[in-house]
This record gives C-alpha cells, structure tokens and sequence, in this order.
C-alpha cells in the first residue's frame, strides 16, 4: 500500500461514516422535545445520539474539542462560538425564555436593588452575564454594586442551601427546587421579551456530511412539539421521568417559553422576520462592548433555514 493510500485509510477510520450524529443538551426546559422526540420512537433505529451535559458551558467545552457535532445551544453561546471557531449554524430555533430564567434570592430581599453589595450566583457564560447585567440595568444598577460569584448549573442549588450566594441566576429544574424551597423571584426573562433565545445548532461538516440524519432530528423535533402540544399531560409525564420533577411541575415551567412552530422558525431564519437577526445584533453588540467576544459577526451569516424549510415543505 502506498504512502498516501494508507494516510487515507487511517484517517478514515478516525470518522467513518457510520458514526451516529452527536448532538449535546443540558437540562433546559426547551431542549426537553428532543428527549420527547426519542421517547415517541420518532429516532428509533437512527444513527443520531442525545447526549447529556450538566451545563451549557460543558455543551460549549465539547463542541470544541469536537465530542459532539451539535448542540441545544443559548444564542450567545452560538455566538461565542462564531467568534472563535467560525463553523457553527443555527438550524432551528427551540425557544423564547418568557420568564424560564430567573433571579432568586434568600427571604427577606424583595428588591433588585436590595442586592446591593449582596453575593449572586450566575453560571460564567456571556448569556449568564447578559441576563445579569439587563436586569442590573433596569433597576439602575451595575454589575460594581454585586459581588458575582461564578457558579456552574448544577452547584446552584447547594450553593443557595449553604449560603454562599444571597440569590442566584438560575433556570430549569434548579428554579423549581429553589421556589419550592422559598426563594423569591426578583426579575425573570418575561421583562426582557424575546431576547433570551435558545436554539438547535450544528456545526458546518454535520450540515454538509450528516444532513439527512440532522433532518431526521429536525422533524422528528418539531412532531414530538406537536404532540406536547396535542397531549400535555402524557408528554409531560414520558418528560418528567428524565428530569426528575413532577409532570405538573414540568408543565408549569413550559408556561413560561415561547415554542415557535415551523413557519415561524422558518421566517425568523429566513429573515422575512428580522426580529431574530435584530436581537443577535444587539446581543453581539453588548458581548463586544464587554469583552465578551473579541470580533464582531454577521447574525445572517449563523443561520441556516434548510432543515426547517425542508421539514414545513413536507409537512
């Protein structure tokens, strides 16, 4: 075998081709249709595999060192990525936080501004800072007037039990557990309308090499959706059993999202809506204000309406 013929070979056994599609989420309330979707056998005998990830930050670590090929990602995290990596694309959107996120505190603070000089817990990702630094903004204050304690997903509950932290940036089943234990709401994502996004996003190579399985995911996402929509109290029961809270529980934390359907995630990507591409502007605007990004980007250039196109067509 010749030089060239064996470098060939053995590099294509690194990614053959019958590799499932890899695709990250964490234990945000809008990923939770894909795990639907598996349940409902809409990805039975698919070579596509839902991987579990305790915080967007870890989803964000993968990507990089290219352990998954997509991911349920929030759109800064999309963004941060573009700023560095440059091959990723957002091919459906999941979600519009309204009221999902959310900043708890110890009894007795009642106010935004009864924060002052109080320690806040907040994941260190830029939609962590973002979330933070409009809701600081909107009561007159500055992130200088909180001391921000850096806080991975999954510590914020004991955090918050321990005492570390007088309240903290949270979401998702750790929200639940916190009201549950008497935490007050101070600000939610439903004073910010629209500007809190989560999507489904994959890298380049998948869209150009695995496009028929992440169509598969696309569609298989947007039926389970349907029926949630159709069935509540069965899909969120088949739901509840993954994350670990009460079906009503899980119910009532759907209330608080936006799902677009299919036409509207087609506008929104295509741009006939150019309400998305006006939030990513701004969003890139303040994470480059704030260092969070090092360069500027092209929201348009991030998305890619195909799989939705597609999916609506063959509706």
């Amino acid at each position: 075998m010749g030089v060239l013929a064996l470098l060939a070979a053995l590099f294509g056994c690194f990614r053959p081709a019958s590799l499932p599609l890899r695709i990250g989420a964490n234990l945000w309330t809008g990923y939770e249709t894909l795990y639907l979707a598996r349940d409902l056998g809409e990805l039975k005998d698919k070579p596509i595999r839902l991987i579990d990830f305790p915080s967007g930050t870890e989803e964000v670590r993968a990507y990089r060192n290219d352990e998954i090929d997509g991911a349920g990602l929030s759109i800064d995290q999309v963004i941060t990525l573009a700023a560095t990596q440059g091959d990723i694309r957002i091919i459906a959107i999941m979600d519009f936080s309204n009221g999902g996120d959310v900043i708890l505190a110890r009894p007795g603070l009642r106010t935004m501004g009864e924060l002052k000089g109080k320690r806040i817990g907040v994941e260190a990702t830029a939609l962590g800072a973002f979330f933070l630094g409009r809701a600081l903004e909107l009561n007159d204050m500055t992130p200088q007037d909180v001391t921000v304690v850096s806080l991975e997903l999954g510590d914020h509950e004991a955090a918050y039990r321990a005492g570390r932290v007088d309240a903290v940036v949270t979401f998702g089943p750790a929200r639940t557990n916190l009201l549950k234990a008497g935490a007050i709401p101070l600000f939610d994502s439903s004073r910010i309308p629209g500007e809190i996004v989560d999507t489904l996003a994959a890298s380049s190579e998948a869209i150009a090499n695995n496009a028929e399985n992440l169509q598969t995911l696309v569609e298989a996402r947007f039926k389970a959706l349907g029926y949630f929509q159709s069935n509540p109290a069965d899909a969120a029961r088949r739901m509840a059993r993954r994350t670990r809270v009460k079906p009503e529980e899980l119910l009532e934390a759907f209330r608080l999202l936006e799902q677009p359907s299919l036409e509207t995630n087609v506008a929104l990507l295509t741009q006939r809506d150019p309400s998305l591409v006006v939030t990513m502007t701004n969003l890139i605007r303040v994470m480059h204000d704030n260092g969070l990004i090092t360069k500027t980007i092209d929201p348009a250039s991030l998305l890619d309406a195909q799989f939705v196109e597609r999916a609506l067509a063959r509706r």
